[in-house]
């Protein structure tokens, strides 16, 4: 299904939660439809840098958009779902510029009904330019069996299996259309937000938590902050 929100009356992008619990949205609205979509802090991060790119590309003067005031997420906070794969667009006809989220899928890992120890696989998470994240997803260990199937069963399976396409299953979509100066407010907002949370470790950049950090470039030896 796709939602297309042509043109949005706003669009912002924020976090709920204390620093080091933080959850992120991305929120458009037009009119009385309102969309919110969980984000990931990186998707944030990154989307607000190729956004800035592709406006300074267009070489258009533009404002600063909405005030830092109005960028506060609407209420309610109800997300239609995590967002995966992140594409941005500008059509020159309109002057506006488009985001759009594809919802995150993961495919199911096949289960090892023999082994009840497996752990749940996690999903691996690649980023591209543009904030685009493709899912993917790890393979449990499989043990090998005692015969293994000899060239002429290899040969015919392949044969079998010769022009058969697995599609990866496609998750829903939405798109916001934006005016400059509403992508500007958005950039600006989003990496605020982001640099908003917890310090980073000077040493080993990981984040420092309010009851200290346990720093690898140390070896474990202290806790810095405390």
């Amino acid at each position: 299904m796709l939602i297309e929100l042509d043109p949005v009356d706003r669009i912002t992008a924020d976090a709920v939660g204390e620093p080091g619990h933080r959850v992120f949205f991305l929120q458009g609205r037009k009119g009385s439809q309102l969309v919110t979509v969980l984000m990931e802090k990186q998707q944030v991060e990154l989307l607000s840098v190729s956004l800035i790119e592709l406006l300074s590309q267009l070489g258009k003067e533009t404002g600063e958009g909405p005030p830092e005031a109005a960028m506060g997420l609407e209420e309610p906070v109800v997300p239609e779902w995590r967002a995966g794969r992140l594409s941005i667009g500008y059509e020159e006809d309109r002057d506006l510029l488009l985001l759009e989220i594809q919802e995150l899928v993961i495919e199911e890992a096949p289960e090892d009904e023999g082994d009840e120890e497996d752990e749940e696989a996690e999903p691996t998470l690649t980023m591209a330019e543009f904030g685009v994240i493709i899912p993917g997803l790890t393979s449990p260990e499989i043990e090998e069996e005692e015969e293994q199937p000899g060239p002429e069963e290899v040969e015919a399976l392949e044969r079998a299996l010769a022009g058969l396409e697995v599609e990866p299953p496609e998750g829903e979509r939405v798109r916001f259309w934006c005016t400059r100066e509403q992508m500007v407010a958005l950039c600006r907002n989003g990496a605020e937000v982001c640099s908003s949370g917890r310090p980073r470790c000077q040493l080993c950049g990981n984040p420092i938590d309010p009851e200290g950090h346990q720093c690898p470039a140390m070896n474990g030896h202290r806790k810095l902050g405390e």
